[in-house]
């Protein structure tokens, strides 16, 4: 049977390299292809169960199998109706577009419903530089918003950028990390005043007399799992106030309560002027979308129109998505776990010596890996962990600016006792990969 499997992998992989591009990587050594799931736990076509700590890129967050989500799905099938277009009033759209304009907090707020996340990014960015008449936007480095040329533009990582082309012109504040760079060894307090105060300067200096926007993820979650510092946000949106600049909050990894909050940014007091979410909404059906000020979101001089943008077999399961999220309170319990996780990750890998930071907030976790003794990025030793925790049966992503990081994102649903077995594999998985 597993030599069987593994014949039928060794195929499927040939296959993939044939007709997949080059630049879409899989994880391990030897690829895995995942055939059932339950809860947080998943069957690979090698007939092994492991659990699934990276959530289908924090894409699954309420885990696989659910009864609910399943039982709502199999309702929409029947009806025969899966696709509309947005020519066509649509139920389920009207109801999940009033339930996140009230969860957004924002003032009279607009909802618009796309396929991904890098769809809502781009579509908040041309509403801003529409309303601002701008094409100028302040991002901050490290930041990630997804790969097409709008929202690659706005992508603060140089190793994601490509040939550079946009049609914005951009301007970098300061990110997450405070270990490198001209602002290392800043206390948190310090830190937030010299990033408002550059901040400042940049829109004095830099750019042009209106800009369109400032685009922030509060926890940077394709750098290594990386929070804004305390009051970091709030200060940059002080600043954005103070010159009337909107601010765009992206909360595609963060949102629908994995940082133990609904939104990621409730951890500073702020409120967005566009909020913009995917991943997680839908629970594995394609989702995405903004919501946001009804000026900004009225911006447009032209009709227009999204053909898969809120579709109704999508909406249902993300409507029952919600309901689960509300019903079980996931946000606290991904805020309770995520303390859990962070501090037995952090307890257990305190003496391995390639292990440089233990980070995130609450189940948006990284552990981060350097030379010992030193900053310098061990992409290799990451990697390694990966694969040993594999053969351990645990699945978790490697990521990372560098490349240098294990990226720990689980289910909200994930128990405790699930917890504190992740947190054993992979502290001996660091320990087999250090030989």
């Amino acid at each position: 049977m597993t030599h069987d499997s593994g014949t039928r992998d060794t195929d499927l992989l040939s296959r993939h390299k044939n007709v997949m591009p080059p630049w879409m990587p899989l994880f391990y050594e030897e690829p895995l292809e995942i055939v059932r799931g339950a809860g947080c736990v998943v069957t690979g076509s090698d007939d092994k169960s492991y659990l699934e700590f990276y959530s289908g890129i924090a894409t699954n967050t309420v885990g696989y199998g659910v009864p609910d989500i399943q039982e709502a799905v199999e309702k929409r099938l029947r009806t025969g109706v899966v696709h509309t277009s947005t020519y066509f009033l649509i139920r389920e759209q009207v109801e999940l577009a009033e339930r996140i304009a009230a969860l957004s907090g924002i003032p009279d707020p607009v909802v618009f419903f796309t396929c991904s996340g890098t769809e809502a990014v781009e579509t908040a960015l041309r509403l801003a530089t529409e309303h601002r008449d701008s094409n100028q936007i302040i991002a901050l480095r490290y930041g990630y918003h997804g790969r097409s040329f709008g929202s690659l533009a706005v992508t603060g990582d140089r190793s994601r950028q490509g040939s550079g082309l946009s049609p914005l012109r951009v301007a970098y504040a300061h990110g997450g990390e405070r270990r490198r760079g001209a602002l290392a060894g800043l206390d948190d307090e310090a830190y937030v005043r010299a990033c408002a105060r550059d901040l400042e300067e940049t829109l004095r200096t830099c750019t042009p007399e209106r800009t369109a926007a400032m685009i922030v993820e509060p926890v940077q979650g394709i750098a290594g799992a990386i929070p804004l510092a305390p009051g970091q946000l709030t200060a940059y949106d002080d600043v954005l106030r103070r010159h009337g600049i909107p601010l765009i909050v992206d909360e595609i990894q963060t949102g629908w309560g994995r940082t133990g909050r609904y939104w990621g940014h409730q951890w500073h007091d702020v409120t967005p002027d566009v909020l913009v979410f995917a991943k997680g909404v839908g629970n594995g059906f394609a989702m995405g979308g903004l919501v946001g000020r009804r000026d900004i979101m009225s911006a447009l001089s032209a009709p227009t129109v999204s053909s898969f943008g809120g579709p109704p077999l999508s909406l249902t399961a993300a409507l029952a998505t919600l309901d689960h999220i509300d019903a079980r309170d996931l946000p606290a319990r991904a805020g309770q776990a995520g303390a859990l996780f962070l501090d037995g990750l952090r307890e257990s890998l305190a003496e391995e010596p390639w292990v440089c930071e233990v980070r995130g907030q609450g189940l948006l976790l990284a552990v981060e890996f350097a030379h010992p003794g030193t900053l310098e990025p061990a992409p290799e030793m990451a990697v390694k962990v990966q694969e040993e925790c594999r053969e351990l049966a645990l699945l978790v992503g490697v990521g990372g600016t560098f490349g240098n990081c294990l990226r720990i994102m689980p289910p909200l649903t994930v128990s405790e006792e699930q917890v504190v077995q992740a947190t054993q594999i992979i502290a001996a998985a660091t320990r087999r990969a250090r030989g």
